[in-house]
């Protein structure tokens, strides 16, 4: 699937994770992963630093999603992550409706720097709960 956000349909967010962010995280979902919370180590992996938890991503995108479509349920999302994202590089988190399948919300998380996409995804947005 290929997400178009060149349109100006597309709301876009922004959000610069930092290790204080993944290393909360960790605690919160008892992923302490070495690689997304442990410098030395991440240093000596083929990113050279930490990376974030891609479901810290989701959570991010989650609460953009609420502000978006509030009361709304969230059905199912798919997710998938290409590419890592970093503490302390700014991401820019974009969501565009799909024209042909209304209430199916695409979801796209990039590195500002590079634009290289780290979250690709979408998300079926309910009626009101």
């Amino acid at each position: 699937m290929t997400l178009a956000f060149e349109k100006p349909s597309a709301t876009v967010f922004t959000w610069t994770p930092t290790q204080g962010d993944f290393d909360a995280f960790a605690r919160l979902s008892g992923d302490d992963n070495p690689i997304h919370v442990d410098p030395v180590f991440s240093a000596r992996t083929r990113f050279g630093r930490t990376v974030s938890h891609g479901m810290l991503l989701y959570t991010r995108a989650f609460a953009c999603l609420e502000t978006l479509y509030p009361g709304r349920r969230h059905e199912v999302q798919t997710l998938m992550f290409p590419n890592p994202s970093y503490a302390g590089e700014e991401l820019a988190l974009s969501f565009a409706e799909d024209p042909d399948q209304p209430g199916l919300v695409l979801i796209e998380i990039s590195r500002t720097a590079d634009r290289a996409v780290t979250l690709s995804g979408t998300c079926k947005i309910g009626e009101p709960a």
